[in-house]
């Protein structure tokens, strides 16, 4: 006879309702991540502290060229000696140019959205297609600290990009936006900061090495030329439209990537029908920061005057028929593989605020290659005020 209040050991438990295991793998999982970022940030702060006795030993690195390989060469190994790998010579260096870097930020670990930024003026390092454009803007104030976000091989991709203002750019949106470091290479490799300079004024230059990329009006969230080496395509001419946008498709994640912040994938081959007529737009996306839709059109050779007038009925049509409250204004891009100069100063390009072309390239392009195109930008766009 079991006994009154007797548990009853017999009945299996019932499983945690999902919600609570929900929650609760949510607390573990988050636990986890903040160990992982503290080792990461710690190491950071590590580093830089290693870097600055190594600066500090070599007294700046004065002409004292052999005394500092020995002592990196000492160092390196009983490093190694007693904590194992990780402190090579190579290492080593890293470390000291780390510090070098970044010698004006304290050592600590900033609290995320702090956003303060101190009064220590940065150096100066002119770089290839930056020289001209970044000497244009006078220099920026660092963060205090380190990003809790970035960990060591976010730092060392950092270090191989000369220019102070670029390099913090990069920083700041690798933060802001969550990069990992595979795509925070990619960006630096695809000269990012440079293509974004051509719509900045002196003011607006100085605003994105503070603030990163910061969309206000739709020319903020464009890009020329658009790096598409990812697709993977030879460039030839034997390419059509249909190859590229299909290309696109395939990898529509990283084409997304490329075009920017805020964009969403609405259609390819959208239909607009005007009277007895059919028109087909090659891709339809949406920004969703800025709230505006993006036509873009693909053109495998030059800008033509019909490609101009072909996108700007575009444009005309969609917002007509398909813009609804809280919508700004519709934007077409033509995508070329040329973009024709004499068409783009003295066609609607210049006057239409909904239409731009940018060139695309489907291969990575060499530094004097963009310092070109940044050149033919420069020339096309109108001169800005005076401040």
């Amino acid at each position: 006879m079991k006994k009154k209040g007797a548990a009853n050991t017999g009945k299996l438990m019932e499983p945690a309702p999902g919600a609570l295991f929900d929650r609760v793998a949510s607390i573990l999982d988050q636990a986890r991540a903040n160990v992982v970022r503290a080792v990461n940030s710690n190491m950071v702060i590590a580093y830089w502290l290693i870097g600055r006795e190594i600066v500090q030993e070599l007294q700046g690195g004065s002409e004292r060229a052999e005394y500092g390989k020995q002592v990196i060469e000492q160092l390196s190994a009983q490093l190694k000696n007693r904590y194992g790998r990780g402190f090579s010579i190579t290492n080593l260096r890293y470390f000291r140019t780390f510090y070098m870097l970044y010698a004006e930020r304290k050592p600590e670990i900033r609290q995320i959205g702090s956003g303060e930024l101190s009064d220590s003026p940065i150096r100066h390092t002119q770089s290839g297609v930056l020289n001209d454009l970044s000497s244009a803007v006078r220099t920026v104030s660092k963060p205090m600290g380190f990003s809790p976000l970035l960990g060591w091989s976010h730092y060392q991709s950092l270090m191989s990009v000369e220019n102070d203002n670029e390099r913090l750019f990069y920083e700041i949106e690798a933060e802001k936006e969550g990069w990992d470091v595979k795509h925070l290479q990619r960006q630096i490799h695809t000269f990012l900061f440079a293509r974004l300079l051509k719509s900045r004024d002196k003011a607006g230059l100085m605003d994105m090495a503070r603030s990163g990329q910061n969309l206000v009006t739709p020319l903020d969230a464009l890009k020329n030329p658009y790096v598409l080496d990812f697709l993977g395509l030879p460039d030839s001419e034997r390419l059509h439209e249909a190859d590229i946008e299909r290309a696109i498709i395939d990898n529509l994640q990283a084409f997304l990537l490329e075009l920017g912040k805020g964009f969403a994938f609405v259609g390819r081959q959208k239909r607009l029908q005007f009277d007895s007529d059919f028109f087909y737009i090659d891709l339809v996306f949406y920004n969703c920061i800025l709230k505006f839709y993006l036509l873009i059109d693909l053109k495998v050779g030059e800008l033509t005057h019909q490609d101009v007038g072909q996108m700007d009925s575009y444009v005309r049509m969609f917002d007509d028929k398909y813009l609804t409250d809280g919508d700004n204004p519709t934007i077409g891009l033509i995508l070329c593989a040329k973009k024709n100069e004499t068409i783009a100063k003295y066609s609607v390009l210049k006057e239409r605020k909904q239409l731009f072309a940018s060139k695309y390239m489907l291969y990575l392009p060499t530094e004097k290659e963009l310092a070109l195109e940044l050149g033919r930008e420069r020339r096309l766009a109108p001169r800005s005020k005076k401040s």
